[in-house]
């Protein structure tokens, strides 16, 4: 060992400073989860579903909204468990079933609509406001989500994000289908499935920008930045 290096690591040995341990990734998701449902409550009050309620008895869009809000909560786990350092890389996998399970409570209406119509008479409009709307909706929880997110050691950004981004974008669609009046049609399945993916892609291509170290070691409350403060 070279006299650098026992210097360096005395040095080390000096200045280090105790780190709070981040809390479990479920905690935090639903210290999040919390946050993002005053935010959808607040909008679903000001602009509530005139059908909301005969909605609410229906049991396919119950599960087709439970099964949203589960996929965005089990992403919104992965992703806190992403910037935990030596995480079990299963945790990864979580959101798939629920998003599964999600997309696969659409399938009955569409096929329905299939077979009234029949694949060349069906309706091609839609109302373009949805993919709008999601992006607002799921602003507010994107905003949270990436605070939180910045407290980590953010090892996979791009992972993170898109995870992030799919747990946003899957409490925006709630929002959307409890405010927005429009019925289950394959062209609604096409816009909200397209919609999602293309949040969490776009979200997950920008995770280099919003989850890179050196803008982290800047950031208050992160382990790069505690890590730094000690080296020096």
């Amino acid at each position: 060992m070279t006299r650098e290096t026992e210097q360096f690591i005395r040095q080390l040995a000096e200045n280090v400073r105790p780190v709070r341990a981040l809390a479990q990734p479920y905690v935090r998701a639903t210290v999040w989860l919390g946050l993002s449902v005053c935010y959808l409550a607040v909008v679903l009050l000001l602009t509530p579903r005139h059908d909301l309620s005969p909605k609410l008895s229906e049991p396919l869009f119950i599960i087709e909204q439970l099964a949203a809000l589960v996929t965005g909560v089990a992403a919104a786990v992965a992703a806190f468990a992403t910037v935990i350092p030596g995480h079990d890389r299963r945790w990864v996998m979580l959101p798939l079933l629920p998003l599964a399970a999600w997309w696969a409570s659409l399938g009955p209406s569409c096929i329905q609509e299939l077979n009234h119509f029949g694949l060349r008479a069906l309706p091609i409009k839609h109302d373009l406001r949805c993919f709008p709307f999601i992006v607002l909706l799921g602003a507010i929880p994107a905003v949270a989500m990436a605070v939180m997110l910045r407290r980590g050691a953010p090892l996979t950004p791009h992972l993170t994000a898109a995870l992030g981004g799919l747990a946003a974008a899957g409490l925006g669609n709630v929002g959307v289908r409890l405010i927005h009046p429009e019925d289950v049609t394959v062209m609604l399945l096409v816009w909200h499935v397209a919609g999602v993916i293309a949040l969490s892609a776009l979200a997950g291509r920008a995770g280099h920008y919003f989850f890179n170290w050196r803008s982290l070691q800047r950031w208050p409350g992160s382990i790069s930045h505690a890590s730094e403060n000690s080296a020096r």
